[in-house]
């Protein structure tokens, strides 16, 4: 069975590649290679082998080529687009500083307005305890007028009973009548001239109380303006705070503990001696004093993290922010613990909060660096600079020119690398540059 299979299969092979002889000749010699169809079947198959081969191999190469075109293409359009993508986002980088800078000068005059507004208050307090003391010596002063008023309408009775007595007992003095109308004359103009203080004590009275009406109207006013200027205040501080992840609460008592400016925190008022309940407007003028200094507490604290930018903006643009993307030096992928800011060599680079300087040197990988350690556990680093205008141990404030940026370290070109680290832990800085925008 298997030979006529293979003789069936040899005699389909001789009809298709019958046996071919290829003669070698020679100058004494003449040989022949015989091809038997087999031969010649792999042959033929090796061939077409090679030819697809062949064929595969150019049509990926020009694929490859012509996708290389397009990538490049596509390359070229997305640096389009993220340059697009820059510009608008340096314009609005722009408009939001314009905004922050018009939030920070409305603050400003917030803080004057309300300085203002405190020592109007405290004066009108003032005349308010001067007016209320007035009233009470006019009322007592009435009061006694009105008793001597009765006193002398007694007297004039009494007076008039014996002087009655005195003509039914005694009708030949004619010398103690003088007298007695003598006295009662007196005792008339006397009790005329009570009766004007009194009425003139009444309407002074009625002045005083009208006047004490306007002012508690214009108090009332100022109290209002007052409130509403500390709810403008204080909200937009306290979100900038929660925004960062940092609790006003313990942060405000931290504040608190150690406040050592002139003035410290400020304290209610405490009017009256007499164990009273206190007024009306001396609860809304201690509740508006504690909204003040919690507002003051917020500036010290705002003054102590870092909620600015280390560079301007204006001069800088974000080439890199925080988290994990490919290493520009191995290739593999790794945290990145901050923010890049491109910028030509030499560009300020300023301190973001106040604090005291703890590194101002070389330090592997980061070239010549500057590490500030600010309140609430925090520190920034300013990397990779071209010069250090600090030293250790120096205190510096928000907006001080602490280095210049530059190329040193592990750097692939000029640019800063700035980090925010609370207790130790690397977090990203944009949340604090995020947070002040509205604010600052």
């Amino acid at each position: 069975m298997r030979t006529r299979l293979a003789i069936s299969i040899h005699g389909f092979l001789e009809r298709r590649f019958p046996e071919r002889r290829v003669f070698l000749k020679s100058d004494t010699d003449t040989r022949f290679i015989r091809l038997r169809p087999e031969t010649q079947l792999i042959a033929v198959a090796g061939t077409c082998v090679i030819v697809a081969w062949g064929i595969v191999a150019t049509a990926i190469v020009l694929m490859d080529s012509i996708g290389s075109g397009n990538f490049r293409e596509q390359a070229k359009r997305d640096q389009q687009t993220y340059r697009e993508r820059l510009n608008l986002l340096s314009d609005e980088r722009d408009n939001r500083a314009t905004e922050a800078l018009a939030a920070q000068n409305r603050f400003n005059a917030a803080l004057a307005q309300i300085s203002v507004m405190q020592s109007e208050i405290l004066a009108s307090e003032t005349r308010r305890h001067e007016l209320e003391t007035g009233i009470e010596v006019i009322q007592t002063t009435l009061r006694e007028t009105m008793q001597d008023r009765e006193a002398a309408r007694s007297q004039l009775v009494q007076m008039q009973q014996e002087n009655n007595d005195t003509i039914t007992t005694a009708s030949s003095a004619p010398a103690q009548m003088d007298f007695v109308a003598t006295v009662l004359a007196e005792t008339a103009l006397e009790r005329d001239q009570i009766l004007s203080d009194a009425q003139a004590a009444l309407d002074a009275r009625d002045e005083l109380e009208k006047e004490i009406r306007l002012m508690d109207d214009r108090n009332d006013q100022i109290f209002r303006q007052l409130e509403e200027a500390m709810a403008i205040s204080v909200e937009p501080l306290d979100k900038m705070f929660r925004s960062a992840g940092m609790p006003t609460d313990r942060i405000l008592e931290q504040v608190r503990r150690g406040y050592s400016g002139q003035g410290g925190p400020l304290n209610p008022f405490s009017l009256s001696t007499r164990g009273e309940e206190p007024t009306a407007d001396e609860v809304r003028a201690n509740l508006l004093l504690n909204q003040m200094d919690q507002l003051n507490l917020y500036r010290i604290a705002a003054q102590q993290a870092p909620f600015a930018t280390p560079v301007n903006l204006g001069a800088v643009r974000q080439t890199s922010g925080f988290g994990y993307r490919r290493d520009p030096k191995t290739g593999g992928r790794r945290l990145h613990k901050g923010s890049d800011f491109a910028g030509r060599s030499g560009t300020d680079i300023f301190s973001t909060a106040d604090g005291v300087v703890t590194k101002a040197g070389w330090q592997s990988g980061y070239g010549k660096l500057v590490i500030i350690q600010h309140a609430f556990g925090i520190e920034t680093r300013y990397a990779h600079n071209s010069n250090i205008r600090v030293r250790v141990g120096q205190r510096v404030s928000r907006g001080d020119h602490i280095s210049d940026m530059g190329n040193t370290g592990r750097s692939t070109g000029t640019h800063l690398h700035y980090e925010v680290r609370v207790n130790g832990k690397p977090v990203n800085p944009m949340i604090y540059i995020k947070a002040a925008r509205n604010v600052f």
